[in-house]
């Protein structure tokens, strides 16, 4: 799985779990309660701006940082 699949995970998983409506989270956000279902069934994903939104609304943050090389194998 790829580092945003997780990261939509959590979001999912953290959406579940906030005890929150779909309909207070969009009212809280700006997004709509249809892209929500989307993200929730894994239908779409969602833009930079969005994810943002959400988080906040969440009590999460977003940070985008490089990443640390791999160091290479002997070979």
């Amino acid at each position: 799985m790829t580092d945003v699949g997780r990261l939509l995970d959590d979001i999912r998983a953290a959406i579940a779990e906030s005890g929150k409506t779909r309909y207070r989270i969009a009212q809280d956000t700006g997004i709509s309660q249809a892209q929500l279902s989307r993200l929730m069934s894994g239908k779409r994903g969602l833009s930079l701006d969005a994810l943002e939104k959400l988080a906040d609304a969440l009590g999460w943050e977003v940070v985008i940082r490089r990443r640390r090389r791999r160091a290479r194998g002997k070979g």
